[in-house]
């Protein structure tokens, strides 16, 4: 905040930097859509409405006798301003300059960041952020707000006006009226918007839905049609909370511009489910998948979850309690009758009604998901490509519904050899080998680095399918997912991986005598080792690779210990068994080493490979590299 300049009861204020940032940028991305102001300060009036209402259930005098909520829009065209007030909870001097000053989100910064990092996508990302009452300065190059909170005498109202540069002015004045009053100065290219016919045309598209009354001024006429001289008010939208209506009389259109409404996101809902339900249970929702990832979805600390209406009054934003956290993305309302008007946060934690809604709620937006995978696979792989990597959170937190989620999961695979994650597990299991009854899968830090895995060289020989693994959070999805479909999913990097299966006798004998042969060279290795390697053993399932390292079947593997360090955890040692290729040239090479040092330098060498190509590093570099020079040399 900048310093302050006072005089008498008038103060002049900087913006918060991100606000500064956010007008700079929104003006400038947003122009081509411009009219969207005009939605969300009607969007904001009707959320103070729903405040208020809210409020005066304990507190019935804050209606001041006037319990008819609504916006109302005037025009003045001479003095080029367009005004928005509403009648609702309207704002203290202190929220004044909380709200309208300073953006109070966590993670602002980043979020400005990723802005200026990807500026063709300006326009989308600011969408995401829900711009509100900024969006006044796309088409208005100075702003008035008077505002008055309901219940404080008309003496404590306050003036807030800006030009949307640095800095703006707060100062108190009286205001007969609860609410606040928007007045636009709009720019003279802007003048359009001083058009009944123009407002009129955006609310009809814009607000239609909104569960208030949006009245505008306009001119009375005669019987003749002449324009008297005298204004009215006329309601222009049809003031029915759109959640309420039946189904069959809601257009897409007009569930599209309620999701903008609820979201305060741009762009269009993915897909959409209301539903009504009576009987044991009383209550409406209407939920949404976005189509785009909410900027903040990876900060599980940020607000999430419905808006929570009970008979029709407005509760509260961002209801955590009827979604779990992996649907954070979801978007929507919740409307009971079984809730109590009074409920808190604190009430709805431990309420078995709802434990029941949020149920409800998950396999509704479950079921979503569902039907989409098998409708539309392309609408869904866009649905994957957004929320993936938080729908993964799903079988660890929601064991109820684990084989629903599993049936959601899409992942890269050897099928394709493709970084998209388009493989779901039921196509899996359907191209399963004769005789395989595993899931086989890797996990690897990139796509890149999976798909050319030497653990992979027997599986692609054999023709046999692995899932590709390559998010961080593959490694927890895995440990929380034991099977799909009664088969079991097994790591190919794990020490009891066993492809005995899928050889013939002839080969499965050949491998026996090989492995007899190559004993002493074990032996030998381990000797050398001693207590750095877990074990070391002879493996059949390399081809081109002379040497990999496994983690024991119940031992933490590499990606995990990786993910816990990551997360500031202390990730126990990982110790690693060391397989050797006895078919390969090197370690036959190494093998015919007489020489004792000659033939540590050998085994430096491999493991040093097979450390790399496993965990990307190796525990002493110089070492390792030591021995590489040497044998060259």
């Amino acid at each position: 905040m900048s310093e302050q300049t006072t005089h008498k009861n008038k103060e002049t204020r900087g913006f918060q930097s991100e606000v500064k940032q956010l007008l700079h940028l929104m003006i400038h991305s947003l122009y081509s859509n411009k009219e969207i102001f005009l939605r969300e300060l009607i969007s904001n009036a009707s959320d103070a409405a729903d405040k208020l209402r809210f409020r005066a259930l304990s507190q019935s005098d804050l209606y001041e006798n006037d319990a008819e909520l609504g916006v109302k829009l005037s025009y003045n065209e001479e003095a080029g301003t367009l005004t928005v007030s509403d009648n609702g909870i309207g704002m203290t001097r202190d929220e004044v300059i909380e709200h309208l000053g300073t953006i109070a989100k966590s993670g602002t910064k980043d979020f400005f960041a990723k802005l200026s990092e990807e500026e063709t996508k300006d326009s989308q990302l600011i969408g995401q952020f829900g711009v509100g009452f900024y969006s006044a300065f796309i088409v208005a190059d100075a702003v008035t707000v008077n505002t008055r909170a309901a219940g404080t005498p008309a003496d404590q109202a306050v003036r807030w006006h800006s030009t949307g540069e640095g800095d703006y002015s707060v100062e108190d004045i009286e205001k007969a009226g609860r609410g606040t009053e928007i007045i636009l100065h709009l720019r003279e290219e802007e003048k359009e918007f001083l058009s009944e016919y123009r407002l009129r045309d955006i609310i009809g598209k814009y607000s239609d839905h909104i569960g208030i009354p949006v009245q505008i001024q306009t001119a009375e006429r005669d019987e003749e049609g002449k324009e008297t001289g005298n204004k009215k008010w006329e309601q222009i939208n049809k003031a029915q909370a759109l959640w309420t209506r039946n189904k069959s009389d809601i257009t897409d259109e007009e569930y599209q511009e309620f999701y903008k409404h609820v979201s305060h996101d741009f762009a269009e809902p993915l897909i959409w489910s209301h539903n009504r339900v009576e009987g044991k249970q009383d209550y409406t929702s209407l939920l949404y998948i976005p189509s785009k990832a909410p900027w903040d979805m990876y900060n599980r600390d940020s607000k999430h979850g419905l808006k929570l209406y009970v008979q029709r009054v407005f509760i509260m934003d961002d209801a955590q309690q009827f979604m779990p956290s992996y649907l954070r993305f979801m978007r929507g309302l919740i409307d009971s009758n079984d809730l109590p008007l009074n409920v808190s946060r604190e009430i709805l934690q431990d309420n078995k009604v709802t434990q029941s809604l949020r149920k409800a709620c998950t396999k509704r937006a479950l079921t979503m998901m569902e039907r989409l995978a098998n409708n539309d696979a392309e609408k869904y792989q866009t649905l994957w490509d957004e929320f993936g990597q938080v729908l993964k959170e799903g079988p660890a937190e929601d064991f109820a519904n684990r084989d629903k989620i599993a049936k959601l999961l899409r992942f890269s695979s050897t099928h394709t050899d493709s970084t998209e994650q388009n493989v779901s597990l039921a196509a899996y299991v359907e191209r399963m080998k004769e005789g395989q009854d595993k899931i086989y899968y890797l996990t690897a830090d990139t796509f890149t680095a999976a798909k050319n895995s030497p653990h992979l060289e027997q599986f692609r020989a054999k023709g046999l399918e692995v899932l590709l693994m390559h998010d961080r959070i593959d490694e927890w999805l895995m440990g929380n997912l034991p099977e799909f479909d009664g088969k079991a999913f097994q790591a190919i990097t794990k020490a009891d991986l066993d492809l005995s299966t899928f050889e013939d006798e002839e080969e499965k004998e050949k491998h026996k005598e090989t492995e007899e042969a190559f004993q002493s060279v074990i032996e030998r290795t381990k000797s050398y080792l001693g207590e750095r390697v877990q074990d070391v053993r002879a493996t059949f399932k390399l081809h081109d690779t002379p040497a990999v390292v496994v983690t024991g079947e119940h031992e933490m593997g590499t990606q995990m210990a990786k993910l816990l360090a990551a997360a500031g955890h202390e990730a126990p040692e990982v110790k690693y068994i060391l397989e050797l290729n006895p078919e390969h040239k090197l370690v036959n090479k190494m093998a015919d080493e007489a020489d004792e040092e000659q033939f540590g330098l050998w085994v430096e060498m491999l493991l040093g490979q097979a450390l790399l190509a496993e965990r990307g590093s190796v525990e002493d570099p110089s070492q390792f590299l030591s021995a590489v020079n040497k044998l060259l040399a």
